[in-house]
């Protein structure tokens, strides 16, 4: 039904039919999203039944573009459907670059030039936008206020401390989190807070950053947006390069404001470590509470960060028992079940039919094999023989065709019932293998994009072979 709806405000708005729409994976949030294929472009078609955050979307991208930021263009609006259509930036985010590059390179010097490029648009939002924003379409707050700011405390409160069956004074702790917040309201509060920068958020695209998600925006301080992109659990920067790029955004920040380092930086830590608590409160709602184990992948990773700044940077917020309960978390059993259970190693494979299938050496007795043959062969074709799966050329000739899409949906699917039971039983080795006639093609397009998906949803780097190049990913 929500497809039907979204192909009559696209053929509407556009005056032409469309050519094929599927829905995309499932992310963090309750939006979905559908990609449209028409006359070799591609649109994004939004749903969310919450009509404020849409309004409050919509109203921002029209803001930030009249002032050139890289945000996605909004084509069409149907209210009463809560649906709208937007541009389409491709699938490439910033984590996913970076994880690609660790793979292949770890080359952390180009790691640091892309956050770099990221962290120069930042302060385009914090100030010059800022002077612009209507905060009366923020939802649901205008400003990341002490009630806000307590909102996302107890949500770690109730949602990770509670469900992780962490124990606590309740009292203690609620005088620890109006201390804590006192202090964060402390420094200047009116620049525009983007609320979710983090590196699922930023789209790469040219090489240069676009970005989405910015719904929750209100007003707020400088530092939460910037603790929000260097201590994103999931990109898990070393802090040598964290403090190359923290620099860098004061620097460039010093371009439109004047900056005390010292005093922001006395404030950073402190949002560094409110930004992460909000980030667990979501974990263990999304994780122990709706059951995603995705969102558990990430507890340890922020968990690590949590314990660095307890360890070895000064917090003047005179909150002892909270940052007790924090140093307490890595003796959680719950936790330490997960941190275990992340023990999975996953190896895909692609092959060609005409010799022979891969060897499962792990012990585990071989796994998953998956027929590509009856997908779309792009090496009948002449322009395409010299090319591989792992070509933007292949994987566009192959993405415009609905039933390849709806095959790697469909495994990710099945796919995903085993690696939820593997990690649920402490399992170590998962093998996924996709063969087609000349391994080299169709077989390499499923492996690179099954890949990225379980990386996506699990927050597990899969091994990918392609027996056929002789060339490990």
């Amino acid at each position: 039904m929500i497809e039907k709806k979204i192909t009559q405000l696209f053929e509407s708005w556009a005056n032409k039919k469309l050519k094929s729409i599927f829905k995309l994976p499932a992310s963090g949030s309750y939006r979905s999203y559908y990609r449209i294929v028409s006359d070799g472009n591609t649109y994004l078609g939004v749903h969310n039944n919450d009509n404020k955050e849409n309004n409050a979307f919509i109203a921002f991208s029209k803001e930030f573009l009249k002032l050139n930021l890289n945000v996605p263009e909004i084509y069409a609006v149907n209210h009463s459907e809560n649906i709208y259509l937007i541009e389409d930036f491709g699938d490439e985010t910033l984590f996913n670059r970076l994880q690609k590059i660790r793979n292949d390179t770890d080359d952390k010097t180009e790691i640091i030039v892309l956050y770099k490029k990221v962290l120069k648009e930042l302060p385009r939002f914090q100030i010059t936008a800022s002077e612009h924003i209507d905060y009366d379409n923020c939802y649901p707050r205008k400003q990341f206020d002490k009630q806000s700011m307590m909102w996302d405390l107890n949500y770690f409160k109730y949602y990770f401390l509670k469900l992780a069956q962490i124990p606590f004074d309740e009292q203690l702790l609620e005088e620890d989190f109006e201390k804590f917040v006192a202090f964060l309201l402390k420094t200047e509060t009116n620049y525009f807070l983007y609320r979710d920068f983090q590196s699922r958020n930023i789209m790469l695209k040219n090489e240069n950053p676009y970005f989405i998600d910015y719904q929750g925006g209100r007003k707020g301080a400088l530092q939460y947006d910037v603790a929000s992109l260097l201590y994103d659990a999931k990109a898990d920067l070393d802090n040598e390069t964290r403090t190359e790029l923290l620099d860098f955004y004061l620097d460039e920040l010093s371009v439109y404001i004047k900056v005390d380092k010292q005093e922001f930086k006395s404030f950073l830590y402190p949002y560094v470590i409110i930004r992460i608590l909000q980030a667990m409160g979501a974990y263990g709602f999304r994780g122990f509470y709706e059951n995603k184990p995705l969102f558990l992948q990430s507890i340890p990773y922020a968990i690590n960060n949590l314990n660095y700044l307890l360890e070895n940077i000064e917090l003047k917020t005179d909150t002892n028992y909270l940052f007790e309960v924090l140093h307490n978390l890595k003796n959680s059993v719950k936790i330490n079940h997960i941190i275990n259970s992340q023990k999975l190693k996953i190896k895909i494979n692609s092959f060609s039919f005409k010799k022979q299938h891969p060897a499962d050496n792990s012990g585990n007795g071989g796994g998953f094999v998956f027929d590509c043959r009856a997908l779309p062969n792009p090496g009948r074709l002449d322009y395409y023989k010299t090319l591989t799966g792992k070509n933007q050329e292949v994987i566009n000739y192959l993405e415009n065709d609905k039933n390849v899409i709806q095959f790697v949906n469909n495994v990710f699917a099945l796919v995903s019932i085993s690696i939820d039971n593997y990690i649920e039983r402490g399992f170590e080795n998962l093998m996924i293998s996709f063969g087609c006639t000349g391994g080299q093609h169709r077989s390499v397009y499923c492996a690179e994009k099954l890949a990225m998906l379980i990386f996506d949803r699990f927050r597990i780097q899969a091994d990918v072979y392609h027996i056929e190049q002789a060339d490990r990913k």
